[in-house]
């Protein structure tokens, strides 16, 4: 249940300087007058419902903050939120359960706006062996899995780099979406110390080359260095809040060798 806790002018306001447009360049983009809108952000005019989703969309506002809008002006929430299990959710569940089947014998897994594991393929079991069972309880969170000195931190060859990469990921989400709960985790990561004799000497020279085109996982494996990039799916146009907040994690070999693990593994013909 999300409440309204602030004036709709404040938020309207905070958004816009979030994103540092000026009262005249989000009125050009709203086509509103930028009197209206100063109006609208002090509190001298109240905003219809067509207004404020209509000033949403060049803020890109998230859905769930866009409920928070329409609460605080005294209007009911349009985005709904529903479990994935649930029947109105049925095909997209479907749809989730097929890619990350779909993706095997790689590793794949859905998160929710907080990095909370919704989901995740048979591939990725294998890679977290020795992680904390206390960082494995549900909900389980897959940054601070990646990073936690208990979790898969001290088995990245290149933790720095990943590190940097992580937190930078997480800051611009911070920035886009004002959750507090995400400034609390990067706040949280941020503090970790690094493993010991952390200096991504080990990171293997392929990796250190992909590195000039997207940031690679190097993960250290009784059956050898595993080398990955990623990528994220989400839905389009969703209007649900669930869905709108999902994203897929994929992770692909970056070379022949951990292609060729990962296989082994999903066959148990991985060399030990």
């Amino acid at each position: 249940m999300i409440t309204a806790t602030r004036p709709v002018g404040d938020l309207l306001r905070d958004w816009r300087q979030r994103r540092r447009l000026s009262q005249l360049d989000l009125a050009m983009e709203a086509d509103v007058s930028a009197r209206h809108l100063s109006f609208l952000e002090t509190g001298r005019a109240r905003p219809s419902r067509e207004m404020l989703l209509r000033l949403a969309e060049p803020l890109e506002i998230p859905l769930r903050e866009r409920n928070e809008l329409l609460l605080a002006a005294g209007f009911a929430p349009v985005y709904p939120e529903r479990g994935l299990d649930t029947p109105a959710l049925r095909q997209a569940r479907e749809a989730v359960e097929r890619i990350l089947k779909g993706h095997e014998p790689y590793p794949a897994l859905a998160v929710d706006r907080h990095w909370t594991m919704v989901a995740a393929n048979d591939a990725v079991a294998p890679l977290l062996v020795g992680v904390g069972k206390d960082l494995l309880r549900p909900p389980i969170n897959v940054l601070r899995l990646s990073l936690h000195p208990k979790g898969l931190a001290p088995r990245i060859a290149n933790y720095a780099q990943w590190r940097d990469h992580v937190l930078e990921r997480l800051r611009r989400q911070v920035e886009v979406s004002a959750d507090p709960v995400l400034a609390a985790l990067l706040e949280e990561l941020g503090s970790y110390p690094a493993p010991d004799g952390d200096t991504d000497d080990d990171a293997s020279p392929h990796g250190r080359d992909l590195a000039s085109v997207v940031v690679p996982l190097q993960l250290r494996t009784d059956h050898g260095l595993l080398s990955f990039f990623t990528t994220t799916t989400v839905f389009g146009t969703p209007v649900d809040l669930t869905l709108a907040e999902l994203a897929i994690e994929s992770f692909f070999p970056a070379d022949t060798a951990t292609a060729e693990i990962l296989r082994g593994l999903s066959t148990g013909k991985a060399a030990g």
